[in-house]
């Protein structure tokens, strides 16, 4: 349809531009009765921290969510300054986390967790899982914790497999904009447990509403999202060599294939 200048709205990628009437947004499609890895009970994970580099950042709060109805959230007490632009975003302050467990015994509880869900073979939801399972793995090499098995941890991640549906036709899709489009409610963004029920929501949409990506099992995803990581990155990498920007690793998800910090001595 024609639309005025002015009175639309971009989405897509830069050089692939498409203009919507603002009553135009694109919508999933409907949901199906297929079977699949969508039917299963999931669990769900959710960090907030206090920066966006998830070898060097510290976990603030974390929010588990399990495939049985026990959900846990808490807070941590970093026991280092938390920088006023992390803390605008989520509220937590030096005081709000006065009193609060110490990171080494906070985070073994989340490891034991995650090792229970592993044991179990069941699907863990985490939004950009190649952010929070690598700050996890951080901050258990700086404690000096035991590691999960992450060979053998399953992922759900609905960012990934939201860019492998889209391809970037939608634009940048955020926590919120993949929620939205879904349909899946998501009050107090930046609260931990909120966003990590969200994601697991929009999991469940995303299988439900997508056949070819909801059917089959969680082990057929895996390999699925790893390569949709890969095309992504590769994607990225392609404009960030012109512009003189950082690359992205296509091989690191669900965990950055980065050094972590060596263990804590003192």
């Amino acid at each position: 349809m024609y639309v005025e200048v002015a009175a639309g709205h971009l989405i897509g990628l830069p050089g692939e531009w498409r203009t919507i009437c603002l009553g135009c947004a694109p919508a999933p499609p409907p949901r199906g009765d297929h079977d699949g890895w969508h039917l299963t009970a999931l669990a769900s994970l959710d960090f907030e921290t206090t920066g966006i580099d998830p070898l060097t950042d510290r976990v603030l709060s974390f929010a588990l969510l399990d495939d049985r109805g026990h959900d846990f959230s808490g807070l941590i007490d970093p026991g280092v300054e938390i920088p006023p632009a992390s803390a605008e975003v989520h509220g937590l302050t030096a005081a709000a986390l006065a009193g609060a467990p110490a990171p080494a015994d906070a985070l073994a509880e989340v490891i034991g967790w995650v090792q229970d869900l592993i044991e179990r073979a069941v699907g863990l939801v985490v939004f950009n899982a190649a952010y929070d399972l690598t700050m996890l793995r951080a901050e258990a090499t700086r404690w000096g914790l035991a590691q999960p098995d992450w060979d053998r941890l399953l992922v759900v991640d609905p960012f990934v497999i939201d860019w492998g549906i889209e391809r970037g036709a939608l634009g940048p899709r955020r926590l919120t904009d993949v929620a939205a489009y879904y349909g899946v409610t998501l009050d107090h963004a930046h609260d931990a447990t909120a966003d990590a029920r969200a994601a697991r929501d929009i999991a469940y949409e995303i299988g439900r509403r997508h056949p070819d990506v909801g059917a089959g099992t969680l082990d057929d995803l895996m390999h699925r999202q790893s390569g949709w990581f890969a095309g992504r990155a590769d994607d990225w990498n392609q404009y960030a060599r012109t512009v003189g920007r950082s690359l992205d690793d296509p091989g690191g998800w669900p965990l950055q294939r980065l050094a972590v910090p060596a263990a804590r001595t003192a």
